[in-house]
């Protein structure tokens, strides 16, 4: 058991799916006796949750590590240790480039953090991890993978327990719930699922995530019991893929049927689901979260790209009259449904023709929010094996292209809803530069979404839910009087 004296600040980049990671490992170590600490400059260990998905994660990553190291000359800050996604990629690698780091450790270590933190202070760092394909650690048939996963770490799982079913648990047998809040926000973020079975050319998370695997709901129903006690109102379901969510259960629709559970949970008042596949979304689920009250109307759909040839390509499937037709599915049950979803430019033997597909999709979409990347290789992918690559330039000329393109759809999509009426969540209220409530109306996720301003004399306070009208809109952020 470490000293009291001893404290630990954890820095997060990446997705939400990693700031639950973080607010778990923060739970063990306050456990084992740890202070929690905001800045890394009190701290005796700064913990660096980091991302390695795409380049420009990476960087940001190395650059937070080494923001940390110095504090090693400034601060307080003694140790500074990587873990997370770049951490578990590149482990021994990582190490040997970068010795501003004094452990770098896989998620393997998850469970045992306050033993190696100690260590490390008292001069016996832990070997640095060796990666390994996370996708081999469980069984093959995703059925057998419940018990398998016993002995496998999964990050933003808790207590790993092997109950006999899969119900609901009642709040009395509910497991003990193993995460502490970072932050003061009225939503958080909720891990269901972990890891991915589909083989997109261009991901590497399966091999550093493992395969995919299940919460089970009386986990998940626990958690989100523990968030609505720290006065959590939004709780965002969050994967790698929310559309397989039961499959290893034995039973696909268990979102569909949990979702009710979760808008009952007590101070919980709106549930929002990431991370939806385009080929997997069953009339069901759509059915179950546009039907059910208190799950927002927000899809967040990977489409990736339109053109049916280079999908295939990419090792996925769909195309621009099947995701339009999907987008109506959603419409018809929702018509102020918000849509967000990411694309790739410059995939390898992307044509002129692939990308005007693409093009004439946006178009027609109406998607609110479209992240746009320009493709680059990724270690140990197999597009990074393709031929047919396109020059760097012309990537970054498609990028801007398809860019300027979504920015300027997007805000016409964001005009469109002048007129609605909104909930929207207050999770600020204001600063000295613009004094106005800020939060969030129902189409809009966390962070990258866009935000609904209130007008100054709102008398609103942090978490209230308010119903307003949209009067104008700044780029994508919509601004609105309360009705």
């Amino acid at each position: 058991m470490p000293s009291p004296s001893r404290s630990v600040a954890l820095v997060t980049l990446g997705c939400a799916r990693n700031e639950v990671d973080s607010e778990e490992l923060a739970g063990r170590l306050s456990d084992q006796g740890w202070t929690l600490v905001e800045d890394a400059s009190d701290a005796d260990v700064a913990v660096v949750n980091t991302c390695g998905f795409v380049e420009q994660a990476k960087k940001d990553s190395i650059d937070a590590l080494l923001e940390a190291g110095d504090l090693k000359e400034s601060g307080r800050t003694q140790a500074v240790v990587a873990v997370g996604c770049l951490a578990e990629r590149y482990g021994e690698q990582l190490a040997a480039q970068l010795p501003e780091a004094d452990a770098v450790l896989g998620f393997d270590s998850y469970q045992d953090m306050s033993s190696h933190l100690g260590a490390i202070l008292d001069g016996h760092a832990p070997a640095s991890h060796t990666p390994s394909d996370r996708r081999r650690l469980l069984p093959l048939s995703p059925v057998a993978r419940q018990d398998g996963a016993a002995g496998v770490a999964l990050p933003g799982h808790g207590e790993i327990r092997r109950p006999d079913d899969v119900s609901i648990a009642s709040p009395a047998s509910s497991p003990r719930v193993v995460r502490a809040r970072l932050d003061g926000r009225p939503w958080a973020p909720l891990k269901i699922a972990s890891g991915c079975d589909r083989r997109c050319a261009f991901c590497a998370i399966p091999m550093f995530r493992g395969a995919f695997v299940s919460r089970r709901p009386s986990d998940v129903l626990a958690e989100a019991r523990w968030l609505g006690q720290h006065d959590v109102k939004e709780i965002f379901l969050v994967s790698e893929n929310s559309t397989s969510y039961g499959k290893d259960l034995g039973d696909l629709r268990l979102l569909d049927t949990m979702l009710p559970e979760l808008v009952a949970v007590e101070g919980i008042e709106r549930v929002r689901v990431s991370y939806l596949q385009p080929a997997e979304i069953r009339p069901d689920l759509l059915d179950a979260m546009t039907a059910t009250p208190g799950v927002v109307p927000y899809f967040d759909i990977s489409f990736q790209h339109a053109s049916e040839p280079l999908l295939r390509r990419m090792r996925r499937f769909g195309s621009r009259e099947a995701f339009l037709g999907l987008l109506e599915q959603v419409r018809e049950r929702s018509p102020q449904a918000g849509i967000r979803s990411n694309v790739i430019v410059g995939f390898p033997g992307e044509t002129e023709a692939d990308l005007e597909e693409l093009e004439q999709f946006l178009v027609h979409a109406r998607l609110d929010v479209v992240g746009v990347f320009g493709y680059s290789d990724e270690d140990g992918t197999e597009a990074e094996t393709y031929e047919a690559k396109l020059p760097e330039d012309e990537v970054a000329a498609r990028l801007e292209h398809i860019r300027t393109l979504v920015e300027e759809l997007n805000l016409q999509r964001a005009e469109e809803r002048v007129g609605e009426t909104v909930e929207v969540l207050v999770e600020s209220l204001g600063d000295e530069d613009d004094p106005r409530p800020v939060g969030r109306a129902a189409q809009q996720g966390p962070d990258v979404d866009g935000v609904t301003y209130l007008p100054e004399t709102a008398d609103v306070v942090v978490g209230d839910i308010v119903r307003a009208e949209v009067v104008a809109t700044e780029g994508i952020d919509l601004v609105a009087e309360r009705r």
